[in-house]
Formats: structure tokens, C-alpha cells, sequence
């Protein structure tokens, strides 16, 4: 018996800033300060602190 999967990106999966967003959830920033954001699948992934960045899926929505 097989069963239909959801088609997520895993958990970890990065995204740079300007990038879209691959997945909706909680992202946090790579690194120090860090950060959490909520963001939704297809919108810009933002700068943080003015600065690029690569953030991190670490929560879905």
C-alpha cells in the first residue's frame, strides 16, 4: 500500500536574503544576532539588521 506524501521542504532547508521563500514557517537567521521571522511561501526573504543574510527553516506553518 502506498501513501501520498506532503511535499515540504525539510526542516534546516536555507534560503538567502532575496530569495523567495520556499516554504512558510519560521525561519531564524544563520549566525549571530539571530532572529526569527514568520514567512510565507513565494514572499522576499528580507535582510536582517540591514544586511543579507541566509536564514533557516526551523518551524512550519
Amino acid at each position: 500500500m502506498s501513501t501520498v506524501r506532503g511535499t515540504r521542504l525539510p526542516l534546516g532547508t536555507t534560503a538567502r536574503t532575496g530569495e523567495k521563500c520556499p516554504e512558510s514557517g519560521v525561519w531564524q537567521v544563520v549566525g549571530t544576532p539571530t532572529a526569527t521571522a514568520p514567512l510565507a511561501k513565494g514572499n522576499t526573504m528580507p535582510p536582517y539588521a540591514q544586511r543579507a543574510v541566509t536564514w533557516k527553516l526551523t518551524q512550519y506553518a
